[in-house]
């Protein structure tokens, strides 16, 4: 199962028959294969790039090889932007490297895309994260999803997340900070390698619909969402599917 090669068939096959087409990650994009050990993130960047990825967040293995290296392979290889904007790289090596949101215009459409990571004290050794800051997602998020709405005229918010899919204590997941959101459409997450059936949509603080995927891990599987939308540009339908990534 997985593989790149594959992955990247399968994505080709896709934008061969569809015109409007974003290909994101939620993170965790290094460590799990010999090819981080030796090459410290170099190959799992330059492979997406070539495979065109759109935008991506930050995981917390991304740190693996510390924030310094996190910063070099990001800018020599990735093509693409990483967004966050709960984290604070001020004063340190990614600093300036990841962007609170970007819009992207498909058509007459304009899609906002921003990003969450979870909280890394504690989780990843501090030396390899340094002055990194953590803030509140929820806040964060709401705050940058009124915005790309309100300001930036978005039609469609996507927020990727590395929050993890749900918990049974009170931090902070998907699905809880769903229920708290406001303007966002649809979260891709991951973090905890939730193997979902088929997305979840849960009700936001203004009872509104949120659709939340996540896909597992390893990219042994390639999530597929169909968002539809009328000519007044309203998002009316989507489907989904979830892609075995495997030599059939």
């Amino acid at each position: 199962m997985g593989g790149t090669a594959r992955r990247a068939r399968l994505i080709s096959e896709v934008r061969e028959r569809e015109t409007h087409v974003l290909v994101l990650d939620a993170g965790d994009i290094f460590q799990g294969t010999p090819y981080f050990n030796f090459f410290k993130g170099e190959v799992e960047l330059k492979v997406m790039s070539a495979m065109g990825y759109d935008v991506a967040t930050l995981g917390n293995h991304d740190f693996d090889a510390g924030i310094e290296r996190l910063a070099e392979v990001t800018e020599k290889y990735a093509t693409f932007p990483f967004v966050n904007c709960n984290y604070n790289f001020s004063d340190t090596p990614m600093e300036g490297m990841t962007k609170e949101y970007v819009v992207i215009e498909k058509g007459d459409l304009r899609i906002g895309i921003t990003g969450v990571g979870i909280e890394l004290e504690g989780l990843v050794p501090d030396s390899w994260f340094g002055r990194t800051g953590y803030c509140c997602p929820t806040e964060k998020v709401n705050r940058i999803a009124t915005h790309l709405k309100e300001e930036e005229g978005c039609h469609c918010v996507i927020l990727l997340s590395h929050l993890g899919y749900s918990y049974r204590s009170e931090k902070i997941s998907d699905v809880s900070l769903a229920r708290l959101s406001r303007n966002v459409d649809v979260i891709i997450g991951g973090h905890t390698h939730t193997f979902l059936d088929a997305p979840e949509i849960i009700r936001n603080a203004d009872n509104q619909p949120v659709l939340i995927n996540q896909v597992g891990w390893g990219g042994i599987m390639l999530g597929r969402i169909d968002l539809v939308f009328e000519p007044e540009r309203s998002k009316s339908r989507q489907f989904y599917e979830t892609i075995p990534v495997s030599p059939n």
